[in-house]
């Protein structure tokens, strides 16, 4: 097998036994990227002489016979271009940050950093993580590595798509709405979105702040345990991290089901779902079964309602959010305003894009006066009623089984147009962003020879139980063993 097929726990052993050295290990992926970067698109920037700088680095500690050195030392990984990087062009997919180089690292890459994870590069994105589809990067479109033609999912369609081409072993994106679990069920990947607040959002460019999390892009449920165990945990530096103790989540990793009560929620099995999605969802079902779970049909009410409450709490918040990108205080400023007001205005005319334009003019227009209480203060009313739904699946159940998104992948272009067509690939999982829970994304089969995703939710904090469920079925299946043909 070629390295860059690898997953982490593979390449860790290889290291530990000196079969391999992480310059060895790291000049492999730095190829691949070379050989495939140009017709996947999944890399803003890349950090090359960094990544090798790295690499020997923590090859002088494995060399030293480092046995309990962290498993992600020297390991090769990406970033979303939405965390902040210092000296590392940081661009958010956005032109108006398009030569923003930070000053600090967020929490999640220093944390990265000390494990000794070797840093690839920057991966493109949706422009301040709105989009679906990461066609809306200001940019250039990051393409599916299943089928180049197709889209790879959004916002962190880089980060998906990069570690589903070999391009590294993992990588860190944010999900507002389901931007690290849709892309992950698109190309064929495993990404958790963990607890609100479990990971620290120090550093990462904001765009809804009640909603963002950050969370790991793996080949396998065992590698996001290792990535989760490094960057979860409480940060003083961020006001809505969870200050908990952070368990060893492989310590979750057992092959069965015995016990585990699991629900299956049929306002997740609407008119829309593609038929081929649904056969290999419920196909997963039968296999926990197996596995020794049991499996009851469960109602979530207010789920059809999580749409709609999103698109005005999330555009809100960007509204205020990105407020401070007025050419003024730092990114782009545009060159031919004569006054404060025309630099305002030509600045965020020429450097936003469409997308974010349209979710800047609802989100202003829901916490505008005299409409405050008709939009905003109703959505995060029923935002409350979604969270109920979970809490009294939770006081029964152990997780909740159902798709990631609708569809498998779609040709480029398809909905470019239509954005309410484009918001309803996220419908399965903004109700877990709502809610503030774990959710993650597991490959469960193909349909029409594109990747298929499986949602497994958790309670707060229950990503021990999202681990376990998920690994066991991973375990169980050969989905997970499959890489595309580049």
């Amino acid at each position: 097998m070629e390295l860059h097929s690898l997953n982490i726990t593979e390449a860790a052993a290889l290291l530990r036994k000196k079969e391999i050295t992480s310059r060895e290990l790291t000049t492999a992926v730095i190829k691949r990227i070379e050989e495939v970067d140009g017709r996947v698109k999944a890399f803003m920037t890349l950090t090359p002489e960094l990544a090798l700088q790295q690499a020997d680095a923590a090859d002088k500690i494995l060399q030293n016979g480092a046995k309990d050195a962290n498993p992600l030392l020297g390991i090769p990984m990406s970033l979303k271009d939405v965390l902040s990087t210092k000296g590392i062009r940081t661009a958010c997919g956005s032109k108006i940050l398009e030569n923003y180089v930070p000053i600090y690292d967020a929490t999640v890459a220093r944390k990265l950093y000390e494990s000794g994870a070797v840093m690839l590069g920057k991966n493109n994105m949706d422009e301040f993580a709105m989009g679906s589809s990461t066609e809306n990067s200001s940019y250039f479109p990051t393409r599916n590595p299943w089928n180049l033609d197709t889209v790879p999912g959004g916002s962190s369609g880089g980060s998906s798509a990069s570690v589903a081409a070999g391009e590294g072993f993992f990588s860190v994106g944010s999900d507002t709405g389901g931007s690290i679990r849709q892309p992950a069920a698109l190309c064929g990947v495993v990404g958790l979105k963990p607890t609100y607040g479990r990971v620290s959002r120090y550093g990462l460019i904001a765009f809804a702040s009640s909603l963002d999390q950050l969370g790991p892009f793996t080949r396998s449920v065992a590698d996001a345990a290792l990535v989760m165990n490094v960057i979860a945990g409480h940060d003083p530096k961020d006001s809505t991290s969870i200050n908990a103790p952070v368990p060893d989540y492989t310590k979750a990793l057992v092959p069965n089901l015995n016990g585990m009560k699991l629900a299956l929620p049929r306002e997740y099995f609407i008119g829309g779902v593609e038929p081929g999605v649904e056969q290999a969802v419920l196909a997963a079902v039968e296999k926990m079964k197996e596995l020794g779970a049991t499996v009851e049909e469960v109602s979530m009410p207010h789920t059809k309602y999580a749409i709609s409450t999103y698109y005005i709490i999330a555009p809100a918040e960007a509204s205020a959010n990105l407020a401070r990108y007025d050419g003024i205080k730092y990114g782009y400023s545009d060159p031919a305003a004569v006054e404060m007001w025309d630099g305002y205005f030509k600045t965020r005319g020429h450097g936003f894009g469409p997308e974010v334009k349209r979710r800047i003019m609802i989100g202003t227009y829901a916490l505008s006066s005299g409409y405050y209480d008709a939009y905003y203060l109703k959505a995060q009313k029923v935002r409350t009623l979604i969270r109920g739904d979970f809490d009294k699946v939770f006081e029964k159940f152990d997780a909740i089984i159902a798709p990631t998104s609708p569809s498998v992948a779609f040709k480029i272009g398809d909905k470019v147009s239509d954005p309410l067509a484009m918001y309803l690939n996220d419908i399965f999982t903004i109700p877990a962003n709502m809610a503030g829970t774990p959710g993650m994304s597991i490959p469960c089969g193909f349909s029409n020879g594109l990747p298929v995703g499986l949602q497994i939710l958790g309670p707060v904090l229950g990503e021990e139980k999202v681990f376990r469920v998920a690994h066991a079925y991973e375990q169980a299946t050969e989905w997970y063993k499959q890489h595309p043909a580049l």
